[in-house]
């Protein structure tokens, strides 16, 4: 098959390879996809330039964690009806060598879902990372029906997500964001109320929501903690998959008093039922009508590198998606 594979860390262009690899053959309890569509997430770029300073887990890495295509083959224990399926999978490069950016890829049965009839391989490729946080992001406090749920960072691949669940769910969705084209995103996601990130933002929030916030989905834990705990609610939950500060100061004792409940969420480790009810729930949201993410650019498996400087300095709106 032909895959893209790094075997050092470093700027894409200088470890990304694109050759030939033998197929992978699945075992017990696993498909083959023959992939379509190859999506970008961040960690799969930290991992390639070596962020978190963790090292090469495996000698060789075939980056990606999320895909979309057809299964070609099943091993032993899979129904065989899954063969010929269009499928989205997830997690295929954690903790596992060979992820999404090849001809084929091999997941564990309960790391793949069906593709919702009229959604494209290019949706598919983009849903696991971002969405299965997302779904996380928002339910992991609770339910959220009849709550008001602030998204920091609602343009975004989870923001996205994160807004349009939680307005399925039954919330009140304030949706944050930084410019007036992601304001249209946010609002075409489904958010009731869209405010730019300023200093005057906890003060719109506050007349939006006199009562207080009940959860909270956010991006920058760093910058937005104090802002977070201020706008709270008694008893108010964050739920927080970044941070622009590696090393934050949280405000202890006001959230003490607040008695405010705080998630970090990790994707990789995420209970296995968590993902497979987040999988349910987004082709539910699909299935509904949600058009999903906007897709900015659809790049050969050869121009890996390039997919990879976009996905870490994008050049215009959209997801970048490998098509193979």
């Amino acid at each position: 098959m032909k895959a893209a594979w790094y075997e050092k860390q470093g700027p894409p262009r200088e470890v990304l390879v694109v050759g030939e690899m033998p197929d992978p053959i699945p075992g017990a309890g696993e498909v083959r996809i023959r992939v379509a569509a190859s999506g970008i997430n961040p960690g799969d770029t930290k991992k390639r330039d070596d962020a978190f300073g963790i090292g090469m887990a495996y000698p060789r890495v075939i980056p990606h964690s999320d895909g979309a295509g057809r299964v070609d083959q099943v091993g032993a224990g899979v129904p065989s009806e899954w063969m010929g399926r269009s499928v989205w999978c997830y997690g295929a490069q954690s903790y596992r060598s060979f992820g999404t950016a090849a001809e084929f890829t091999v997941v564990p049965v309960d790391q793949f879902a069906p593709l919702p009839e009229k959604a494209p391989m290019e949706q598919g490729a983009c849903l696991g990372i971002p969405g299965i946080t997302a779904h996380r992001a928002v339910y992991v406090a609770g339910p959220v029906n009849r709550r008001t749920v602030l998204v920091q960072g609602a343009a975004g691949s989870v923001g996205i997500c994160a807004v349009q669940l939680a307005r399925r769910a039954g919330a009140r969705v304030i949706g944050t964001v930084r410019t007036s084209s992601d304001e249209s995103t946010a609002k075409n996601a489904g958010a009731h109320e869209v405010l730019f990130s300023d200093k005057e933002l906890p003060l719109r929030i506050r007349a939006l929501a006199p009562g207080g916030i009940d959860h909270i989905v956010e991006v920058a834990f760093g910058a937005n903690i104090e802002a977070d705990v201020e706008l709270l609610k008694q008893g108010g939950s964050i739920a927080s998959y970044a941070t622009d500060n590696a090393t934050p100061k949280i405000p202890f004792w006001r959230m003490v008093f607040k008695n405010l409940r705080l998630f970090f969420l990790g994707s990789d480790d995420f209970p296995k039922e968590a993902k497979s009810q987040a999988a349910r729930d987004l082709n539910a949201v699909l299935e509904a009508g949600w058009s999903g993410f906007e897709i900015g650019e659809r790049i050969p498996l050869t121009d890996i590198a390039r997919a990879h400087e976009l996905a870490e300095h994008p050049v215009r709106r959209g997801r970048a998606v490998i098509v193979i």
